[in-house]
């Protein structure tokens, strides 16, 4: 999985974006952190319309090596 860095904060909120996309950006950055919490914060059942509070802190430091 790539590395997720802060710069990469923004690409989190281009409009629109595919489902996937969003689910690999946000993969990545919960990947390269070192932790990671998440809320619902609202859900209606009615319209399956959410709102869920992601939290947590990158680690920053580089890679000693190459994963791939």
């Amino acid at each position: 999985m790539r590395r997720f860095r802060i710069q990469d904060m923004r690409s989190i909120e281009r409009s629109p974006t595919s489902p996937g996309t969003l689910s690999d950006t946000l993969g990545a950055m919960l990947y390269s952190s070192v932790h990671a919490t998440a809320r619902v914060e609202t859900i209606d059942p009615k319209t399956g319309a959410y709102r869920i509070i992601l939290q947590g802190t990158i680690d920053r430091e580089e890679p000693r090596f190459d994963e791939s």
